[in-house]
């Protein structure tokens, strides 16, 4: 296949790297020295706003008294929040490097050191979230507080579920103890473990954790079959400390939602998230309603593949012959281009990451098996993780996560309480490029080789869409039995999960033995309520490539759409570029994914296939 003429510059793809001196310019001197003074200063900075701030009340009854502690705290927060540079450059060196003892002990430190300034801190927040109804009022009205009012917004809409100062302080002190160390537990026995793999060449070859999970999905049948096999041994090897990893999270979750009043475990996911629960139900219902697109692809994908059912581990194998090995200079390219024919805007910023060494991109043994793109405050860089292997998907998880960093870099210039945004949106934003990468790869294809894109990104659409809002409703079914039990076995959460599976997948996908226990390897499930966002937000972007489709123009509106943050609801953000997000919204984007489906079906037939 030949792609349309590149407009790419010379890129420089040499820097594969993360490039951690942009956040530690003297690396060269012992970390644990560097290390050392920044917790001295973040110490001292936290202590500074304290001093100036914890024993006045005048910042609770006046504007303009609030308006200068705003200030300072939007200020402490951008420059040195409490873990400062170092607890992102400890995690970034972790995702790298997930069972370095020596790394985990550092992050330990630095992390019962941010957990102490926060708690030194929250009386700011913790207090002016509990002034009554018309202060309230008069502060959101303020001209003067005006780049604060969303801020504000949040925090007297989550005044409700506040408990004491000093009950907050022993919610922060035990999340470490009683969530993460679970959580990071099971993340790394996973991530250490390695399987030997014959390939297509006869040699045996060992695959660590993250190039396994690549290879279930594998072209050649004996290469992914051995693969599944290999990763329902180690899923199986590691059930029972995943039992009681789940069970640790989920009651944790369970008292603090107790002792907060929330009514459901996923209010507090909308809450963070700025969204309407009655917004985000009705996305559930209309794609559960329409579960039997999923099941037709999984039908049709059946019937292309000769196969009466797929096997569990087939659902994501690429069909047909697409001849397109995308190794990193040839998708880094694709990439770029997509992003020049957008916007010179987004090329820019592409082309800094790679210049920057902002992306890391090939996978390592001990590196997270997965795709991120990792943001905590507004000056400082911003990275990017691949697991690069040279696949059609490779190149949409690049596009994907570039769309997360371009949100990011365009969210700059707001300030540092407003620098961030919510789940539903950055997923919008992401998918965004993400379709537009295999639009221009179609460009130039075959009947036979369209067939094959279309199924990839169908294949993508009832991932993205079906799976998550199949996996949220897993979700919802997990903490509602574990609330009535207190405990709940692998064996029974595994017959929750294949449930959910068979709703969506239908007929047509076998629920293999050891599928039953994917759910293990499932990051999101620990941070709870998450995926919704993912369909939420590819059925959003599919309006916003449609417009941008109709006219060009359009891309303004989606570039101010980016740059928003967190000064304006996600409802909000979307109505003022002319999107309304009511019931009948999310059935637009669904029906064009059902369109997308007839189409290729009617072409397999045209070809013969089946």
């Amino acid at each position: 296949m030949i792609l349309s003429n590149s407009m790419s510059t010379k890129l420089n793809l040499n820097n594969t790297s993360w490039n951690l001196k942009l956040l530690f310019d003297n690396l060269d001197q012992p970390i644990d020295k560097l290390l050392e003074e920044e917790r001295e200063e973040l110490q001292t900075e936290a202590k500074k706003f304290v001093q100036k701030w914890e024993n006045k009340t005048d910042y609770l009854k006046n504007p303009s008294i609030l308006k200068e502690a705003l200030n300072d705290y939007e200020n402490w927060r951008r420059n040195w929040g409490s873990s400062g540079r170092q607890g992102f450059y400890l995690a970034l060196s972790l995702a790298l490097d997930q069972n370095n003892s020596e790394l985990k002990a550092k992050e330990s430190k630095i992390n019962e050191i941010s957990v102490d300034i926060e708690n030194q801190i929250q009386f700011f927040t913790h207090r002016l979230s509990r002034v009554d109804s018309a202060k309230q009022q008069e502060f959101l009205s303020s001209v003067e507080l005006k780049e604060y009012r969303h801020f504000l917004e949040i925090l007297f809409n989550s005044s409700k579920h506040l408990l004491s100062e000093a009950e907050e302080k022993i919610l922060n002190l035990k999340h470490f103890t009683s969530h993460t160390k679970w959580v990071q537990m099971l993340e790394g026995f996973l991530s250490k473990e390695e399987r030997k793999i014959v390939m297509e060449d006869g040699t045996s070859q060992i695959q660590n954790f993250s190039q396994i999970i690549n290879l279930t999905s594998h072209k050649n049948k004996s290469i992914r079959d051995q693969a599944a096999a290999a990763f329902n041994d180690i899923l199986a090897k590691y059930v029972e400390v995943a039992e009681n990893e789940i069970n640790a999270v989920l009651y944790n979750k369970k008292v603090n939602d107790t002792l907060r009043k929330f009514h459901r475990p996923d209010q507090s996911r909308h809450l963070t998230d700025d969204v309407d629960t009655d917004m985000v139900d009705q996305l559930v219902e209309s794609v559960a309603n329409r579960f039997e697109v999923a099941r037709k692809f999984y039908e049709l994908k059946a019937k292309l593949f000769g196969v009466s059912k797929l096997a569990y581990h087939e659902r994501n194998v690429e069909y047909g012959d697409l001849d397109m090995n995308f190794d990193w200079s040839k998708a880094a390219t694709l990439v770029y281009d997509t992003f020049m024919s957008l916007d010179q805007t987004f090329a820019d910023i592409f082309e800094m990451f790679l210049n920057q060494g902002l992306i890391d991109v090939f996978p390592k043994k001990g590196k997270d098996s997965g795709a991120f793109c990792a943001s905590v405050r507004s000056n400082l860089p911003i990275y990017v993780m691949l697991n690069h292997t040279g696949r059609l998907n490779d190149v949409r998880t690049l596009a994907h996560e570039m769309g997360h960093a371009i949100n990011f870099e365009m969210m700059r210039h707001e300030n540092e309480l407003n620098y961030d945004c919510s789940l539903f949106l950055a997923e919008s934003c992401s998918t965004f490029m993400e379709d537009f990468v295999l639009q221009k790869i179609i460009q130039d294809a075959s009947e036979e080789q369209k067939l094959a894109i279309m199924m990839e990104k169908l294949n993508n659409d009832i991932s993205t869409i079906f799976r998550q809002i199949a996996f949220y409703r897993f979700e919802t079914d997990l903490h509602l039995t574990f609330k009535d039990t207190g405990y709940l076995s692998h064996e029974q959460i595994g017959t929750i999960f294949t449930k959910h599976m068979i709703d969506y997948m239908g007929d047509f996908v076998s629920q293999d033995e050891g599928s039953q226990n994917w759910w293990i390897y499932v990051g999101h499930f620990r941070n709870f309520f998450y995926v919704y966002s993912y369909a939420g937000g590819l059925l959003v972007s599919k309006y916003l490539q449609s417009q941008v489709k109709k006219d060009k123009s359009f891309i303004d509106q989606v570039k101010q759409y980016y740059s928003t943050g967190l000064s304006k609801s996600p409802k909000q953000t979307l109505e003022d570029i002319g999107v309304k997000v009511d019931k009948s919204f999310w059935n637009k984007g669904l029906d064009e994914v059902e369109q997308l489906l007839n189409e290729a079906t009617f072409l397999a037939k045209k070809l013969g296939k089946i």
